[in-house]
């Protein structure tokens, strides 16, 4: 598979803030791929700088074969992009904020009002094209900037967290969409998302980062098995650490006073064994539930339960449209 996205070693700085620490990855023509993070992962910034939006500290990022310091009019017309912020004026029609976007990308005349009028087949809304968008639900003004940023038939499209705030409804819909660019046009999908049943459902493969590092990058199914096959809930009361008592089990980690992961192979054939060495140790377990590990488990295995509260650069005037020209 032909590598459409390079990235290499990627830093980027705000004053004393990391908010990209060193990552380098790769995308494949034709993948839909992933960024999965919390919060303030860096996820936003690493596609602002992919997209030229912003500049990067260090590091080197080619699309499409072109770098984005030197050749970033090339890297544009090769993408196409949503933010995660509304970028659609309320106050005009679909059909207008269409219009305005792609006389942008130099389109004109029958041309345009052709793609225009298909996109928005496309995503459901032809028969709103006259109607303004101040009157659309967000599901509604989600698929119209996909339908926007198509108009210029980019090679890569970039969504930055395209459900967020959407019902399941509208979010099924999306994931739809996604699902027929890529399969219809062989289209490579950058999406960043904190939904792990989004990066699940769609990517073939999920880069999970954490304070502005990579720390896990590999299929769905390849990150699942990183925890074995076996993930097993305790509640423990008496007061001692139980997890150096069994040493049987491929991996514990204590989550709360009383409240204990294991990673165990084979959950159903170990879990008397560890009530058995509960018992000798004069512990109580309370409580004990297992199940196959997701996503989420491995997401929150490798960047904690803690709440992440941050504060993040604000976006550049560049992302409301007018540096596209």
């Amino acid at each position: 598979m032909q590598d459409i996205v390079i990235v290499e070693n990627l830093v980027k700085r705000f004053r004393d803030v990391v908010a990209v620490n060193n990552i380098s990855f790769k995308i494949g023509k034709g993948e839909i791929f992933a960024l999965l993070g919390p919060n303030g992962a860096g996820k936003t910034t690493t596609i602002h700088i992919i997209s030229t939006i912003l500049r990067p500290t260090s590091g080197r990022i080619l699309v499409a074969g072109h770098d984005v310091l030197r050749e970033p009019g090339e890297v544009r017309k090769k993408i196409g992009i949503v933010f995660q912020e509304p970028s659609l004026d309320n106050q005009l029609t679909a059909y207008d904020n269409m219009y305005i976007h792609g006389r942008l990308y130099g389109l004109s005349g029958e041309e345009l009002r052709e793609k225009i009028m298909r996109l928005l087949e496309f995503v459901n809304l032809k028969e709103y094209a006259w109607k303004k968008v101040v009157y659309f639900s967000g599901g509604m003004k989600r698929r119209l900037e996909i339908a926007r940023s198509l108009l210029h038939e980019p090679e890569i499209l970039i969504l930055d967290e395209p459900t967020i705030g959407l019902d399941p409804q509208s979010r099924a819909k999306i994931w739809d969409y996604i699902r027929e660019l890529r399969k219809l046009h062989n289209m490579t999908i950058l999406l960043t998302t904190h939904y792990m049943d989004e990066a699940e459902e769609l990517a073939h493969r999920v880069a999970i980062m954490d304070h502005g590092k990579i720390i896990a990058l590999d299929t769905p199914d390849g990150l699942k098995n990183m925890l074995g096959k076996d993930v097993v809930y305790l509640n423990v009361n008496g007061g001692r650490d139980f997890c150096s008592a069994i040493s049987f089990v491929k991996e514990c980690r204590k989550l709360g006073e009383n409240r204990y992961e294991l990673l165990v192979d084979n959950a159903s054939k170990l879990i008397p064994e560890i009530i058995a060495t509960a018992s000798s140790m004069g512990l109580e377990i309370t409580e004990v539930s297992y199940k196959r590990p997701s996503l989420n488990e491995v997401f929150l295995h490798l960047t904690g339960r803690e709440l992440r509260d941050s504060l993040e650069a604000p976006a550049p005037m560049a992302s409301r449209g007018m540096r596209w020209r």
